[in-house]
């Protein structure tokens, strides 16, 4: 399975599936940056559970609080396979069998936080 290293340890709520979650995060293969979204100005939106991650992310951030900050070993099968992934703008090749690191940052629960809750109210 995926090797967890809690690089920071938040005290935020758990997420839930289906709910919105951001998220900040690098991924690493083969000592190659491939993607960073520290820097942004947004964080990346995901729905817990959708699939839209790799599956080694998908099963691990479930675990995770706000505010957590965990580095993730994820083995090949749980990342791209055998078949890696292409090329693609702005997207390095990925070959496949590749060990992909992936450190991520729970940094929103859009559904959970209060101050958002205030603002926009809760009805």
């Amino acid at each position: 399975g995926v090797t967890v290293e809690v690089v920071k340890a938040g005290n935020g709520a758990k997420p839930d599936v289906g709910e919105l979650v951001a998220i900040r995060f690098a991924a690493y293969a083969d000592g190659r940056k491939i993607d960073d979204i520290f820097d942004t100005p947004e964080p990346y939106y995901t729905r817990m559970g959708s699939g839209g991650l790799l599956k080694g992310v998908e099963t691990t951030l479930p675990l995770m609080v706000l505010g957590d900050r965990w580095k993730l070993t994820i083995p090949s099968a749980l990342a791209f396979g055998p078949k890696g992934r292409p090329a693609s703008a702005g997207k390095p090749r990925i070959p496949g069998g590749a060990e992909v690191v992936f450190d991520v940052e729970i940094t929103g629960l859009p559904g959970k936080e209060p101050e958002l809750i205030d603002l926009i109210g809760d009805d």
